[in-house]
């Protein structure tokens, strides 16, 4: 019996381990459980046609073993033959609770130089349905609904893919940055906080501090750190309520470069 429970202590520690290799888990990309969960992603415009393609065709064909799936189940149920009904209900089960991602980023699905200008009643609802699902998720990232999240971050994507002139898609890419940075999916974090002050370079959001820091304490491109801190001083940095921002990344100014002249 000892032999049994150290052996599943193993295993889960080591499948723990596999899963947080790497600056980016992906876990904020699996997508989630729930209404509306398993439709076609939306179309495609500037990311590369191929990947695109491959991304349609790959959930399509998901979405088509699932229902098929579905059908034998009911089938065997229907004519009761109990032994297989089991056996594609089992099949099901596992297919239910295997990892699934959502491939293309919202940020890649549009052009980098949008501008939010247009009030769009659909993108709002879209925008505020999200903010819901946060909220709903809990206030303590390491015990908020994961799942809550992934919706949440859903309906960031759909309003920047669906709606890419309305007014609120640089506030979606700065909220679900923060997200993916919850998720520890740093390189992800930083695209969507890079889209937020190219989408709007007067963003109201300390996106530019964000995206900073992720680049300086995460993902170690100090170069690139360097110059987004000083960027985002005299841009962000002009905002009272982001002064401690503002020292933090003054501080780090003045000690990556004293590490770049060594």
């Amino acid at each position: 019996m000892a032999r049994i429970v150290v052996t599943c202590v193993l295993i889960v520690f080591l499948s723990v381990s596999v899963g947080c290799q790497g600056p980016d888990s992906g876990r904020g990309r699996m997508v989630a459980t729930g209404p509306g969960q398993r439709s076609a992603p939306p179309s495609i415009i500037s990311t590369d046609a191929s990947e695109a393609d491959m991304v349609e065709d790959m959930a399509t064909n998901r979405e088509g073993y699932r229902k098929a799936l579905e059908l034998l189940a009911g089938y065997y149920m229907k004519v009761g033959n109990n032994m297989k009904y089991e056996w594609a209900q089992k099949e099901l089960d596992a297919f239910n609770t295997m990892p699934k991602y959502r491939y293309i980023l919202g940020p890649e699905a549009v052009a980098a130089n949008l501008k939010p200008s247009a009030s769009i009643p659909q993108a709002d609802d879209l925008f505020y349905d999200a903010q819901d699902l946060e909220k709903r998720a809990g206030p303590l990232p390491p015990f908020r609904d994961k799942n809550m999240l992934r919706l949440a971050l859903a309906k960031y994507d759909e309003l920047i893919t669906k709606y890419p002139s309305s007014d609120k898609i640089d506030d979606a890419a700065y909220y679900a940055g923060v997200i993916y940075e919850d998720f520890k999916d740093y390189t992800i974090a930083l695209t969507y906080y890079q889209r937020a002050f190219q989408w709007d370079p007067d963003t109201i959001y300390p996106a530019r501090f964000r995206a900073a820091r992720v680049l300086d304490k995460n993902l170690h491109r100090n170069a690139e750190a360097l110059k987004l801190y000083q960027d985002a001083v005299q841009t962000e940095g002009r905002f009272e309520k982001y002064r401690e921002w503002k020292e933090f990344a003054e501080r780090r100014i003045a000690e990556l470069q004293k590490t770049a002249q060594k």
